[in-house]
């Protein structure tokens, strides 16, 4: 009988491996400032900007699936291939540049932790920055730091997933308000909304840093059928990333929107839904908060550290000592901004934007750029069709980048 139920094991051991670099990414980008966007969305307008999760969710899928193919493609990280194709200085402005932006938005992480536990508490919302951060540099010193993170992740995603079905499928939604808001319209006084969703959905340093993850994976089980699943995983990854968040908006939808509820926070959601759908859905909510905020913290600080350790020359093993010390800083320096200014200051909101304008489209460009070019990719070069609507990608990033930009100086 040990041996019949084996396969089956090892099967479903196999792909919950492959699924990690994408359950990651999703982790990396779900955190709890595009929770209290979508919340937002939802809340707002009901059902009627679902169709937005559909084309953030598109675009997303390009680029993390050019960036996948890059890991499979070549040994040498992607920093490393940039170094060598457009220069030094090129790979220190990218490597820089994310270790900042992660730094900058890490408070958030922190903050979103805290609140979530202690709204569930009833505790000191400070204790909990302390606590996850000493929990996450502590994480750094497990043997096998990848395996550990990519196990993290995947149950929180589960965690959150879990959440906002739960939340969601409690809730009656109705089925003709729900297809429909899959058709494209703008309502009055939307657009800002629809750009900050895209924008942090669309989020490039997050297909960016989908190459690395693909190449660790890669390095463990470099099978040609362990590759063609990397990229079905890291789909999966960005569609699951849809599902969360089209279900946080169906709950602010369906509970929030017709009281006319307006939030400012994704923890405002947790204690509105109390009244409506009582303390059972109000805790899941909690419950998801925490998932999508931990996840980030730990994801964001990685990315930062990472990238910043192959920025000069350390690599990006986890399991390097300069690597860990600057996801480290990442984590110190992000709690002790939570903890002076109670939350991210709008400084450093405005400073971490000006950064990402700039920094983005640069990023999209570069990806696009060396998953043409044959010498570096060879057979898994871009396909005419994807070229065509990474070009389209690249146009609503640097759309997206004047509209942050002109944000910033009205």
């Amino acid at each position: 009988m040990e041996h019949q139920h084996e396969p089956k094991t090892s099967i479903l051991k196999n792909w919950l491996s492959i699924l990690g670099p994408g359950i990651i990414t999703a982790a990396l980008v779900f955190g709890p400032s595009k929770m209290t966007i979508t919340s937002k969305m939802g809340a707002d307008y009901g059902f009627s900007l679902l169709w937005v999760v559909v084309v953030a969710i598109f675009f997303m899928m390009v680029f993390t699936n050019m960036a996948a193919r890059i890991g499979i493609a070549r040994d040498e990280s992607l920093l490393a291939i940039i170094r060598n194709k457009f220069g030094k200085t090129t790979s220190i402005i990218i490597g820089l540049g994310i270790f900042v932006v992660s730094t900058c938005f890490q408070s958030g992480n922190a903050t979103g932790v805290s609140i979530a536990v202690s709204e569930a508490t009833g505790s000191n919302p400070k204790i909990w920055i302390i606590v996850f951060n000493v929990i996450g540099i502590l994480l750094l010193f497990f043997k096998s730091f990848y395996a550990l993170l990519e196990k993290l992740m995947l149950a929180l995603i589960i965690l959150m997933l879990f959440a906002f079905l739960s939340t969601a499928i409690m809730i009656k939604t109705p089925s003709h308000d729900f297809f429909f808001g899959f058709l494209p319209s703008i309502p009055p006084a939307s657009v800002g909304l629809i750009i900050a969703f895209t924008a942090s959905c669309f989020s490039i340093v997050g297909a960016f840093y989908q190459s690395y993850l693909v190449q660790s994976r890669r390095k463990l089980s470099p099978t040609h059928e362990t590759l063609k699943r990397q990229i079905i995983g890291s789909r999966i990854g960005i569609i699951i990333l849809g599902i969360m968040s089209a279900a946080v908006m169906v709950c602010a939808a369906n509970t929030l929107h017709p009281q006319g509820i307006k939030l400012s926070s994704a923890a405002e959601m947790g204690r509105a839904l109390e009244p409506l759908l009582g303390t059972y859905a109000s805790h899941l909510f909690f419950i998801g908060l925490f998932g999508a905020s931990f996840s980030s913290l730990i994801g964001n600080a990685v990315l930062g550290g990472s990238l910043l350790g192959d920025t000069f020359g350390y690599g990006n093993d986890l399991n390097h000592p300069k690597v860990k010390f600057f996801i480290s800083l990442v984590m110190i320096f992000g709690s002790a901004i939570a903890l002076i200014f109670g939350n991210l200051p709008l400084e450093l909101i405005v400073f971490a934007q000006s950064i990402t304008i700039f920094l983005v489209p640069f990023i999209g460009l570069i990806l696009f750029l060396v998953a043409n070019d044959k010498e570096i990719m060879g057979a898994l070069t871009n396909t005419p069709l994807t070229k065509l609507w990474a070009i389209l990608g690249l146009i609503l990033l640097v759309f997206l980048a004047f509209s942050n930009f002109y944000n910033l100086i009205k």
